[in-house]
């Protein structure tokens, strides 16, 4: 049963008490112990869902796997710093934290300078995604709004790499294929006429630069959403022109990078070019994925799809493709490719002047505890260790290669 969030923190949290743990060690999350810091609160350490996340210190704090914390810790105080707030209240009430205190990062950071100190990131990207988490926990107390956090919008299934373990699925496409920035920006404008708030487009593909009207998608995105944050999702094989960059100055434009090394062919001119233009960029050198991409049809019981979607780290990922949104990139290309049944259920039509389009979306976001499309994916679980709700191998090295698409089952 989930806990009750609390607003106000900082004088509770300056008492003597049970130890203070942040949850969890996301990139924001340096910004929040800093504050805790300047607030004069003691932190005792972070604790994290991802195994992999606690194999080394965090801003210099120890971090701890979350289903270990009660061996440690049989009471503690906890500040949410992550953006899935209700999955981390509900796991650490799962855990005998109940009726311990959970706090919103909100009084922490209300008044917090990102200038006043450095970090893993730059100071600019920390400014952006201290600014959606922030959003994320307002919108926690006022639940009769109707937010999304993240939105990946794919502007194409074309992708320079043939990765075999993609988690978006481009492997299994014959003939991948743009979305054009018209249909995009029609569908946009729907969904921004029936929800509240969205915080960051993530423009992804494939690789987004494979589409020639990717940088008119961007700055249509930015027109009618001046004050979200905007990543575009890129490997660096293909270097954006000048006067693209150039669009998107004082724009909130970012670009990360996932470093795939020798496959990264554009990698220097790339960056050589984002300075050049001042748009601030992340560069990401994972070394290993989650095995979460093959499909096939599992048959489990409804209480087995609910946990499969319980432990989903991407349910909040809302991702549009050819007109229609969906709750993850799983489930979208898995449809689009037809590897799945047809079931409305899984989706919203945005473009098909549908009735009681609102309702639909609320249901989306909103009402669902898991999807029929769930059924026949293996699980993206936070921690594949603990191997709740989840059928994959485990973590694998990224960016394997194959030289032509993978088979897989389709449906009429």
């Amino acid at each position: 049963m989930e806990g009750k969030l609390k607003y106000n923190c900082i004088e509770s949290l300056k008492k003597a008490g049970a130890p203070i743990i942040i949850v969890t060690a996301v990139e924001e999350a340096e910004a929040v112990a800093y504050a805790c810091r300047d607030n004069g609160i003691t932190v005792e350490a972070f604790c994290d869902s991802e195994k992999r996340t606690t194999e080394k210190p965090f801003c210099g704090f120890e971090v701890i796997h979350t289903p270990t914390l009660p061996k440690r810790y049989p009471k503690a105080r906890f500040i949410i710093a992550s953006q899935h707030i209700p999955d981390c209240v509900n796991q650490l009430a799962g855990l005998g934290y109940g009726d311990c205190e959970f706090y919103s990062i909100l009084e922490l950071v209300e008044n917090y300078e990102v200038k006043k100190h450095q970090y893993g990131i730059s100071q600019d990207y920390m400014s952006s995604r201290l600014a959606v988490c922030k959003k994320t926990h307002e919108f926690y107390f006022d639940e009769d709004k109707l937010y999304m956090r993240s939105l990946d919008v794919m502007v194409t299934t074309k992708c320079s790499l043939k990765c075999e373990y993609c988690s978006n699925l481009m492997q299994y496409y014959v003939d991948p294929k743009h979305t054009g920035h018209e249909q995009i920006l029609s569908a946009l404008n729907i969904l921004s006429e029936n929800v509240d708030h969205i915080s960051e487009f993530r423009v992804i593909g494939g690789e987004p630069l494979m589409n020639k009207d990717w940088a008119d998608i961007v700055n249509g995105i930015s027109e009618k959403n001046a004050e979200a944050r905007i990543d575009i999702y890129t490997n660096a094989t293909i270097a954006p022109k000048d006067e693209q960059l150039e669009s998107f100055q004082g724009k909130n434009v970012n670009f990360i990078i996932t470093d795939y090394a020798e496959l990264s062919r554009n990698m220097d001119k790339m960056i050589e070019k984002l300075t050049k233009y001042n748009i601030s960029f992340n560069r990401q050198q994972n070394q290993r994925w989650i095995d979460c991409s093959s499909i096939r049809h599992h048959k489990r019981s409804v209480p087995q799809l609910e946990e499969v979607f319980k432990q989903c780290c991407v349910k909040y990922v809302y991702t549009l493709l050819h007109g229609k949104i969906y709750r993850c990139p799983f489930i979208a290309n898995a449809a689009n490719l037809n590897a799945i049944p047809d079931n409305p259920a899984n989706y919203v039509d945005l473009l098909s002047n549908q009735n009681n389009i609102n309702q639909k979306i609320r249901r989306l976001v909103k009402e669902t505890n898991f999807f029929p499309a769930c059924d026949f994916c293996d699980g993206r679980p936070y921690d594949p260790s603990s191997k709740l709700g989840y059928d994959g191998k485990g973590m694998i090295p990224m960016g394997e290669q194959v030289s032509s698409p993978l088979s897989y089952k389709t449906y009429n």
